[in-house]
């Protein structure tokens, strides 16, 4: 959009009207996946797809395809601050989304940054690094808990990888609840742990927003036969945008998961690996389009067109707390 000639000039005109058409924006640190699997690509479209604007720093760049993870290149810690601390000098943001941020040094980094912007609340995701090895996972799990867990607001995870990482001398027969978990991850300053893919009978998974004192709200989902890769990143910028847009964590942890379920649903094969999200599902044509019903077109920022839709499997109570 262009400013009208007789305003271009005019400094207040134009600040008025930049911040008048601002998308609220979301900082990320995440490692360039060249597969668009996840990683800042994942990030930046899944962010863009739900209102907000992405401001990307790389921490890194995979080596992968479709299927798996081969290497990951760690950019130094200096190169991640200057980029993170440039754009958070023009930007105010209103969340920062951490994924993978490939050394013990770039995590103390992001922490210390976290730490100076503490009024932005941090959305941090621990993927699955069962493609590096031993040492190098432990090492980074360790950095993770001690330096960036104290600044996490919400903490977002698989089941099976959350157990491992933070509760690796679990001896009790029955796996650990949501709760268990995020009481493990409380111990370490995060009030909110998002778990995601909790097996149930039937073919089925459920999805937990718990504090260390109560679950918060359940979602169950049906598991799509398909493998998929870029599903966490997906989900955890999806949250991260829409509590950067005004969303409370009830209602932004519901849409985000409704959004990740027609990514996944909508998810594509681009090669001869994984399944992909498809987070631009709302763009695609559909064939069931031409009846001439707008009544229950998808709007374009990928919300469902009838709000009561996302709601209605995982109604949350607003939090308790802010943090």
């Amino acid at each position: 959009m262009t400013l009208p000639p007789s305003d271009a000039t005019d400094p207040t005109s134009a600040d008025a009207f930049l911040e008048e058409e601002r998308p609220a924006c979301v900082l990320v640190f995440n490692a360039n996946d060249p597969s668009g699997a996840g990683g800042l690509s994942g990030d930046a479209v899944t962010i863009a797809s739900v209102g907000g604007h992405p401001l990307v720093v790389a921490t890194g760049a995979y080596a992968r395809d479709s299927a798996r993870i081969f290497e990951h290149f760690a950019l130094d810690e200096e190169a991640v601050a200057e980029q993170a601390r440039a754009v958070l000098e023009d930007i105010e943001v209103e969340v920062i989304k951490v994924g993978f941020a490939g050394t013990p040094e770039n995590l103390s980094t992001i922490a210390e940054i976290a730490a100076d912007y503490e009024g932005a609340p941090v959305v941090a995701y621990m993927p699955d690094l069962s493609w590096w090895s031993e040492d190098a996972i432990e090492a980074y799990h360790d950095a993770f808990r001690e330096l960036l867990l104290p600044q996490t607001t919400v903490l977002v995870g698989n089941h099976s990888t959350l157990w491992r990482w933070l509760l690796p001398d679990w001896s009790q027969q029955r796996s650990p609840t949501a709760r268990d978990i995020a009481k493990a991850a409380s111990d370490v300053g995060v009030p909110y742990t998002l778990v995601t893919g909790i097996p149930l009978p039937e073919q089925f998974v459920e999805n937990v927003l718990a504090s260390p004192q109560s679950v918060l709200g359940t979602a169950k989902f049906e598991l799509f036969d398909a493998v998929f890769s870029g599903a966490g990143d997906t989900l955890s910028a999806a949250l991260a945008a829409l509590l950067a847009t005004g969303n409370d964590l009830g209602e932004a942890t519901s849409e985000a998961l409704h959004y990740l379920d027609r990514s996944l649903d909508a998810g594509f094969r681009p090669g001869m690996g994984n399944v992909l999200p498809d987070r631009m599902f709302w763009a695609q044509s559909d064939e069931d389009d031409d009846t001439g019903d707008d009544d229950t077109a998808e709007p374009t920022d990928g919300t469902p067109a009838d709000p009561a839709e996302a709601l209605e499997r995982f109604v949350l109570p607003p939090p308790d707390t802010q943090h």
